[in-house]
């Protein structure tokens, strides 16, 4: 996989200055005329380093729009729009963006209207009632809403965008690790997930799993995606790791792990096993070459 890191929210660069001196032979006699102040030659100072991005090659973000919409929709255009039955809340896009009715919200972290300003920036144009509240307050009004012009619409403008909501993933998990660290409160707890970070992102399928991962399950620092205390993002999953030969397949293990804690953990009512299956059929992507 192609992948360069220039400037980064994710590796810091260390910054040196090499400073180098030189005696002169002799010293210089008196009669020499001294440096006027506007003859003395500028220092220049030293730049920081600058923050960094993730660039991926453009056949690589194919690959990855293509396995993230498997992962989530089967590759299929209807699966672009979808409404669970039992969740309060639209899933659109390749990444199933979550879209809540006006006036409510969940445990769960609101991306679509983010995805929108992303799209906006891009240049894309977006269809006005795309920039409002959701058109539809439950479930049922989705289904019924589901052939109409509007959502074919979107549907359209959602399969003409994949490699600008790769990037949109992207720009997600280059905001995740800063986050992650400062939530935690020991330096040990810190290099921990920051060794464990870099140690995947080196992975020919690292930033894949990476950016698939924090896209499925967030970035596990919001207090209201807990269940019983415990996260289940990206995070959790780099905290619960060690340190294996294998670093894909111990990736995948700790996201397993995470996952059914989740379910353990969920309230029984919402039946969170039905989903396990295909979580771990998600997560066996992360071991399989890119």
């Amino acid at each position: 996989m192609n992948i360069a890191f220039k400037n980064s929210h994710l590796m810091m660069l260390a910054a040196s200055v090499l400073v180098v001196s030189s005696c002169a032979t002799k010293a210089p006699q008196k009669s020499e005329p001294e440096l006027e102040p506007e003859q003395a030659v500028p220092v220049k100072p030293v730049e920081k380093p600058k923050p960094k991005y993730i660039q991926v090659a453009e056949r690589d973000a194919d690959r990855i729009g293509k396995k993230i919409w498997m992962n989530e929709g089967s590759g299929k255009i209807k699966n672009l729009t979808i409404w669970n039955q039992g969740e309060n809340f639209a899933s659109l896009g390749i990444g199933h963006f979550i879209w809540y009715p006006a006036g409510k919200e969940g445990s769960f972290k609101e991306t679509f209207p983010e995805l929108i300003v992303f799209l906006q920036e891009q240049g894309v144009e977006i269809p006005t009632w795309l920039q409002k509240t959701p058109p539809w307050k439950s479930y049922t009004a989705f289904k019924r809403d589901e052939q109409s012009a509007d959502m074919k619409q979107l549907r359209t403008l959602l399969v003409n965008t994949i490699p600008e909501q790769v990037q949109f993933i992207i720009r997600r998990l280059e905001l995740a690790l800063p986050k992650m660290l400062e939530s935690l409160p020991t330096e040990a707890q810190r290099t921990q997930v920051r060794e464990q970070f870099y140690r995947v992102a080196q992975q020919s399928a690292g930033v894949y799993a990476l950016i698939d991962y924090v896209n499925f399950k967030g970035e596990g620092t919001s207090p209201r995606e807990r269940y019983q205390g415990q996260g289940w993002g990206l995070l959790q999953v780099l905290e619960n790791m060690r340190d294996s030969d294998n670093v894909m397949a111990e990736f995948a293990e700790s996201a397993e792990f995470v996952l059914k804690r989740r379910i353990k953990n969920a309230p029984p009512a919402r039946n969170e096993s039905r989903w396990l299956p295909g979580w771990k059929n998600r997560i066996k992507t992360y071991t399989a070459p890119l």
